[in-house]
């Protein structure tokens, strides 16, 4: 076993020192040796030899008898072979050099490697700074070193794999060498643009370029075209017609090194309906606040329309106090505890929970005691404050909220959310849709679609619904046709009952409190085989705003 280690050590002082060996002798078991070439692993460094084989057709040269090859005592060559490879190493090689180099290029150290360059320019590191800053290069690459090649005994190359981050391109593959030399007894980079990359000598340069270019257009569910002056924001990709096409070529030779996918192929067909985005487009017209419809299909919940000028897909995400729209959920809540929709209940024109603040109705007349319906169809706030403080104080009414319409952290289309009410206050607040409770648009047209069918679901712009999304939950089929009942109510004698809606629509008003400014605009509801959500910021009262426009929107569709 000694003696193998021996013959090893042997053979890495000649590989290292000499780089003219091309084999290692391995010890077999037998005694007998036999030439086995040098590994070559990517990523190992162990130099080959220069480049300088006999011909072919030379006959092998013995040694002259007279002068034979001295055989040192094997501890005497153990210790040579330990002296010359401590001496390569102090004295510095190709292989720590480019190590180093490198590891600091990984790194972003841009003063380690000019530090091991020989003769490095003025402008090192800022060619580097600007060689990633105009390919939107994010980070230092990835970088894997090849075979290390001895050339002479001034000069050694390592070749290297690496990995750059384009923007908006991904990962740019790329190969170069690492030239090394020794000067003045150092062992330094012999930098040129082309370490860098090999695209950048004799006279070439790399530029990223950007091209608009024609794409197919986003289609309706019907295969046509968007309505023009749909609204719908930037929802759709491709409504535009155009897109931006980036491509890193050679220059001059316009070499194309990366490409962004093509955008070609047929057009994509949405869920979008042609008539209904048209009409909840148009339900728009005349508004001066910015303001939001959508809609959704009852069965399959797949989104028919979206039209948006709140901005930043407000429609879908943006978070807002929905009001006395949220009364859907508070009475799903309430029915849920032993009221029924004929259930008798005060209305006064002021209720004080006990030892907390004081609620009011948007109408100061006292009601008196009204059927649940009555109130619902009424907006009266005093109600749905006193049952709540009465009846859900322990949480009911967020769990409702939560666990059966949506108000939760979930993945999917909308934005919805209500917090644990802290005291007594915050629970009536939350009861008519203030406080903590928050809800977008398309949330709100979720929660109309859960009244109708007794099953929420989450919508969808997908002919199936996603693998993560939600499962549906059922409010159950009692619950759901008193809420029926007393939404249609709203619109036939309650607070939309001016609005001009068509028979058959079903749903409910909110005006939301917001501190400083006007309040805001709803109104949800289904008709037919649609549920929506009519919404306009800062619009004032839901009856007089929001139900107008959804009258427009549905009367549209008829």
């Amino acid at each position: 076993m000694r003696g193998r280690l021996v013959l090893a050590l042997i053979a890495l002082a000649l590989a290292i020192a000499g780089f003219g060996v091309y084999g290692a002798l391995i010890v077999t078991d037998g005694g007998s040796t036999s030439p086995t070439p040098t590994p070559r692993a990517a990523g190992t460094f162990v130099f080959e030899p220069a480049e300088t084989p006999a011909p072919e057709t030379s006959p092998p040269v013995s040694p002259a008898p007279s002068s034979p090859p001295p055989v040192a005592p094997p501890a005497a060559v153990q210790a040579t072979t330990q002296a010359t490879v401590q001496a390569t190493v102090q004295a510095g090689d190709p292989q720590e050099v480019a190590v180093r180099y490198l590891a600091a290029w990984q790194a972003g150290d841009l003063a380690a490697m000019a530090g091991l360059v020989s003769a490095p320019p003025a402008d090192f590191a800022e060619r580097h700074r600007r060689f990633d800053a105009e390919l939107r290069i994010t980070a230092p690459p990835s970088l894997t070193p090849q075979t290390p090649r001895r050339r002479s005994a001034l000069e050694a190359e390592v070749p290297f794999q690496g990995v750059r981050q384009i923007t908006g391109l991904g990962p740019w593959p790329f190969s170069s060498v690492l030239h090394l030399v020794r000067h003045a007894g150092q062992w330094r980079v012999r930098w040129t643009p082309q370490t860098m990359h090999p695209s950048l000598g004799e006279g070439r340069s790399l530029r990223l370029t950007e091209t608009k270019v024609r794409r197919p257009a986003t289609l309706t569910r019907e295969g046509l075209p968007f309505p023009s002056g749909s609204r719908a924001g930037d929802y759709f990709t491709g409504l535009e017609g155009t897109t931006t096409e980036l491509k890193l070529r050679e220059l001059p030779s316009g070499r194309v090194l990366l490409a962004s996918p093509s955008k070609g192929g047929e057009a994509a067909r949405t869920t979008i309906s042609q008539d209904v985005q048209s009409a909840a487009a148009h339900a728009l017209d005349g508004l001066q606040a910015p303001a939001a419809l959508v809609a959704i299909d009852l069965r399959t919940r797949q989104v028919r329309a979206v039209a948006d000028t709140l901005g930043g897909k407000g429609a879908f995400n943006g978070l807002y106090p929905p009001g006395s729209t949220f009364k859907v959920v508070t009475a799903a809540a309430l029915l849920r505890t032993g009221l029924t929709s004929r259930s008798p209940v005060p209305c006064p024109a002021a209720y004080t929970i006990p030892n907390a603040r004081r609620f009011t109705n948007a109408e100061p007349a006292d009601r008196g005691v009204l059927p649940l319906t009555t109130a619902f169809a009424l907006s009266c706030n005093t109600t749905f404050v006193q049952q709540s403080y009465e009846r859900l104080r322990d949480g009911g009414l967020r769990a409702e909220a939560a666990d059966r319409f949506g108000f939760r952290e979930k993945p999917g289309l909308s934005s919805c959310r209500i917090r644990p009410h802290t005291d007594l206050n915050e629970l009536g607040s939350d009861a008519i849709g203030q406080n903590s409770v928050q809800a977008s648009p398309l949330c709100m047209a979720e929660v109309a679609a859960a009244a109708a069918t007794g099953v929420w679901k989450p919508a969808v712009m997908t002919e199936r619904p996603p693998a993560d999304s939600p499962p549906e939950v059922p409010i159950g089929d009692e619950v759901a046709a008193q809420l029926r009942d007393m939404m249609g109510a709203v619109v036939t004698q309650g607070t939309a009952a001016a609005a001009g809606l068509p028979p058959g629509t079903a749903g409910k008003t909110g005006t939301a409190e917001v501190a400083g400014g006007h309040s805001h605009a709803w109104f949800i509801g289904y008709r037919g085989s649609l549920a929506f959500a009519a919404f306009v910021q800062n619009g004032g009262s839901g009856g007089a705003t929001a139900a107008p426009v959804a009258a427009r929107f549905l009367n549209a569709l008829r």
